[in-house]
């Protein structure tokens, strides 16, 4: 006997039912996550373009674009103007943006310490022996980490020359000590010949972050979930990066065709030796971890540079609840 019509319907909704369990429920859309690098890509912005590489904002619901800053790219004016949801930044300039009442806010730190240096010949021993040699310190280092160096360690505005960022100057003097970062300027150095001695600043007391991430109130406000899984994935990424780094490097070179592989892995191997992604708060609570007492000290030192108002409200500058979430260890 041939089955009846509603026992065939029953059978094919069933059949049906089947079909959509075995192929699982539909991909869910992506969110879109704007964020805006401060320079041409390089090894110390690996961690990002590994988290794209790898999957890691993607698995976290996010469609990610990097985008890479450059000379000529002002990434505060474009994070107000909306044309990125965060952006990469400096303790100093967020806390002098909040003292001009401008609404941004830092939410996690890629690096523990900032990769500020001083670099100079080999026989320098110490920071102390610099107060003799000529300095080459860059126009912008004179509301960052100069003040904190006269101070510290009684250098002198006499003893400066102007950095004209190439190692040329230096190669051509050994009485001459420039600024520079661990990651980059030694490497150019030390393909000419030279094995120069390298003083990370941060690991004589100069207190900032560095690579902040930035966003702004209102992206706070309305977008905090996002946030929250963009520095899940980088911390990821940065992890990955550090243990092997050849995914990011591939997109590296391919948004920054001129990047050198020897360059990048000289990077890579700098920022494991100094622990500037692992070390410091970082290997205590986690990758992008930052704390109050940090930021003080940071504000610290600019009131007494005369870089920051006393009566500025550092806190403005700084949430630290998204990060400690975040939980990625090193």
């Amino acid at each position: 006997m041939a089955p009846r019509p509603h026992s065939r319907r029953r059978a094919l909704r069933a059949m049906l039912a089947a079909t959509v369990l075995a192929l699982g429920a539909p991909a869910q859309a992506q969110e879109k996550f704007v964020f805006l690098t401060n320079w041409y890509a390089q090894a110390e912005h690996g961690g990002f373009y590994q988290a794209l590489a790898e999957g890691m904002y993607k698995a976290q619901g996010l469609d990610a674009e990097i985008r890479m800053g450059g000379p000529q790219v002002n990434v505060m004016q474009l994070l107000l103007a909306g044309k990125a949801d965060a952006v990469m930044g400096y303790d100093l300039q967020t806390i002098a943006a909040v003292e001009q009442g401008l609404p941004v806010v830092t939410i996690g730190a890629v690096f523990q310490k900032d990769p500020a240096a001083l670099v100079a010949h080999p026989d320098v021993k110490s920071m102390e022996d610099l107060r003799t040699r000529t300095l080459l310190i860059g126009q912008a280092s004179e509301t960052t980490f100069w003040p904190w160096l006269k101070k510290k360690y009684g250098f002198t505005d006499a003893q400066k020359r102007p950095y004209a960022f190439s190692v040329q100057p230096f190669l051509a003097d050994t009485k001459v000590a420039q600024q520079g970062y661990a990651t980059s300027e030694p490497y150019s150095i030390e393909k000419a010949g030279v094995k120069p001695v390298v003083f990370l600043l941060a690991d004589h007391g100069y207190p900032p972050y560095a690579q902040t991430i930035v966003t702004t109130r209102a992206v706070l406000e309305k977008r905090r979930d996002a946030l929250q899984r963009f520095l899940r994935a980088t911390a990821e990424g940065y992890r990955s990066y550090l243990a092997h780094p050849a995914p990011g490097n591939a997109l590296i070179r391919k948004a920054n065709p001129e990047m050198e592989d020897a360059l990048l892995a000289y990077g890579v191997a700098r920022m494991r030796s100094f622990g500037l992604v692992t070390g410091a708060d970082a290997a205590r609570n986690g990758i992008l971890s930052m704390t109050d007492a940090r930021w003080q000290q940071t504000f610290d030192f600019m009131t007494g540079a005369g870089l920051a108002q006393p009566g500025t409200d550092v806190h403005k500058a700084y949430t630290l609840d998204l990060v400690r979430a975040v939980k990625v260890m090193p």
